[in-house]
């Protein structure tokens, strides 16, 4: 347990370190109270399921730290979390370097004021899918060797991917709270991706799954309850 701890600690020193870092020193102003307001969030979202993986489903935090393309699954589905790896990155030096140059208008507080609110709001359901799902990995892949099944509980009991839409809502309030037009943007094409990757995960489940078709028939919703 504390070699893990050790781990989680270095990781999340870096991440502070470059991920807030590059936001600031790439914005110009190591005193934008925004970007450390996102950056310090997101630092902490990510402690916060770290150590609550680490004490309470290490079997799941295994599986999450495996790497794109060793939990065999499909050539689709590597591309497409690479892409969302490389998006990621992008919302972060995107909005930054927008701050500095003024490529687009800068947005209104009020708008940063409801980014604000998304990040908070988005937290419930991107949390709740780490707690309420040991099968959540990142790889879109069946897992055999821990005896994988449907979970229909919890925050799964009213859409099939909460993960997700935590992680869009998470995505447009960032953007909205670091006031960047061109980072909504960049934002709204990372939910496009999320979209295409349901279809590949949904596909998979439903072949190699059992009990997943009739979870589809009683959770209807896949991303936003009564809309999709």
């Amino acid at each position: 347990m504390r070699p893990a701890r050790t781990t989680i600690g270095l990781v999340l020193t870096v991440a502070f370190v470059v991920y807030v870092g590059l936001l600031l020193w790439l914005s110009g102003n190591w005193l934008w109270v925004e970007g450390w307001i996102f950056g310090v969030w997101w630092v902490c979202l990510a402690a916060t399921i770290l150590v609550w993986l680490l004490y309470r489903d290490p079997a799941l935090l295994k599986e999450r730290m495996r790497m794109p393309g060793t939990g065999g699954e499909s050539r689709a589905d590597v591309v497409i979390l690479i892409g969302i790896k490389v998006f990621f990155l992008g919302m972060i030096i995107v909005p930054a370097l927008d701050r500095r140059f003024g490529w687009t208008p800068r947005l209104p507080l009020w708008c940063e004021v409801c980014g604000g609110t998304l990040l908070l709001v988005g937290c419930v359901p991107f949390v709740r899918a780490f707690t309420d799902n040991t099968y959540a990995s990142q790889l879109v892949r069946i897992q055999t060797e821990r005896d994988q099944r449907v979970i229909e509980t919890g925050v799964y009991g009213f859409v099939r991917h909460p993960m997700y839409l935590g992680a869009g809502l998470t995505f447009i309030g960032g953007e909205l709270l670091l006031g960047s037009v061109s980072g909504l943007l960049l934002s709204l094409v990372m939910i496009g991706i999320l979209v295409v990757r349901i279809f590949v995960e949904e596909n998979l489940l439903i072949r190699d799954l059992e009990g997943y078709r009739a979870y589809r028939e009683k959770v209807r919703y896949r991303l936003v309850p009564r809309v999709w």
